[in-house]
């Protein structure tokens, strides 16, 4: 997983990305949880993100949002933080011109940017959400929501509460053309610490889902 450093809206922003294996293969990113908090783009759950991509074939790239790591630039709220990932996205198709199918994958905080850069970005064919906090924040905004992808959460999640994301997911599984999958996972907390092999299968099997060639979601 090779080190990289790209230009982000504050300077440089710090990454590792895996170059796709073949001509016009998918590109993924992946997106951390809160820096505040202590998110990075080496929280376990973003590396374990990280790698199942990369095993599928896809170009992808975690980094670090500005003011995290060798990043630069300061916290900033949100804002900041989506023109990072979407300056990253950038840099990513640059490398990757002919990539024809983009996800999006973020835990906590990052589940939050995610969802709003797929607003921005029509490329973007299919998202991962992990534990998105849906009891923080606003997520008015997927007004509508363009694409169809998954929210997986932890049943015993004490910040981020299960009733908020079944609310979101009850919402938008009211809009026509995309469809909203949704796991939750026993005795997971919001760090799904003792879990994580439940969490990443449930992704796997969505994926397994998604990528089919016969999968009726487009």
């Amino acid at each position: 997983m090779p080190a990289v450093i790209f230009p982000g809206p504050e300077g440089r922003l710090e990454g590792r990305f895996q170059p796709a294996p073949r001509p016009r293969a998918p590109v993924a990113m992946i997106l951390h949880p809160h820096s505040q908090s202590g998110g990075t783009m080496n929280d376990q759950i973003v590396q374990r993100l990280y790698k199942t991509f990369v095993n599928r074939g896809f170009a992808v790239l975690r980094f670090n949002f500005r003011g995290v790591g060798r990043s630069q630039g300061s916290f900033d709220n949100g804002i900041g933080e989506l023109n990072d990932a979407a300056a990253a996205l950038d840099w990513v198709q640059t490398i990757h011109p002919e990539a024809q199918v983009t996800w999006v994958a973020g835990v906590s905080y990052g589940a939050l940017i995610g969802m709003q850069l797929l607003m921005r970005r029509p490329e973007i064919r299919g998202f991962i959400s992990v534990a998105p906090p849906a009891n923080m924040y606003d997520f008015s905004f997927l007004a509508p929501c363009p694409a169809s992808g998954i929210f997986v959460q932890g049943a015993a999640d004490t910040v981020v509460q299960p009733a908020a994301v079944e609310k979101l997911v009850e919402k938008l599984r009211t809009q026509k053309h995309i469809t909203i999958h949704h796991d939750v996972i026993p005795r997971a907390n919001h760090f799904f610490e003792n879990e994580q092999a439940e969490l990443m299968q449930s992704i796997d099997n969505y994926l397994d889902f998604r990528l089919d060639p016969a999968c009726p979601i487009r």
